[in-house]
C-alpha cells in the first residue's frame, strides 16, 4: 500500500512501507514512545524520531489527538444532516458558519443534491434539536434534512 499525501498543507510525497508502519503505530496509540514506533517500523528510537518528525514537518501527520468516548461524556445522541445552502457559498464560508456550532463534529462538502453533510453529537434530543436549529440559522444555509443515528456499526481509525 502506498499512501500519498495530497491534502491542503501536505506535500505530495509517496510514503514508503516504513512511513506506513509509523503512521499505523501512531494511529493505534498517539502516545507511543519512539522506541515503540521504532520497533513497529524496524528502526532505532532516534531513527524513528527523525522519520516521525519528517512526517509531521511535511504535513503527512497533521497532529496528535485523544479519542474521547462521547458516550462517556454523556453525548449519546447523534445525527447526520444534509445541508442545502443559499446561493453558492465557498467551502471556507460554510466551514466558518459550521465551526460556530460545537455539536458539529464533522462536516463535508458533497456531490449530489445537498451541498454538505454534517455529523452532530448531542446530550439528548432537545440538545440535538437546538444544535440543528443553530445550523439552520447560519446565514449561508437555506435548509437541512436530518436523520438520527440509532446504533453505530463500524468506527475505524482513518488512514
Amino acid at each position: 500500500m502506498v499512501i500519498s499525501c495530497a491534502e491542503e498543507g501536505a506535500s505530495d510525497v509517496a510514503m514508503d512501507s516504513i512511513d506506513e508502519d509509523i503512521v499505523r503505530c501512531v494511529l493505534r496509540d498517539a502516545r507511543s514512545t519512539y522506541a515503540e514506533i521504532g520497533r513497529a517500523a524496524g528502526l532505532s528510537a532516534p531513527a524513528a524520531k527523525r522519520r516521525l518528525d519528517r512526517l509531521v514537518a511535511d504535513g503527512t501527520i497533521r497532529g496528535f489527538t485523544a479519542l474521547v468516548d462521547t458516550q462517556a461524556l454523556g453525548w449519546r445522541t447523534e445525527a447526520f444532516a444534509e445541508v442545502y445552502c443559499k446561493g453558492n457559498p465557498t467551502p471556507a464560508e460554510l466551514r466558518r458558519e459550521l465551526e460556530a456550532v460545537p455539536e458539529v463534529v464533522e462536516a463535508y462538502t458533497v456531490s449530489g443534491a445537498a451541498d454538505a453533510m454534517v455529523h452532530l453529537m448531542a446530550l439528548d434530543i432537545p440538545h440535538l434539536e437546538r444544535a440543528i436549529q443553530q445550523v439552520r440559522e447560519a446565514r449561508v444555509i437555506e435548509r437541512t434534512e436530518s436523520v438520527i443515528v440509532l446504533s453505530g456499526l463500524i468506527n475505524r481509525p482513518r488512514v
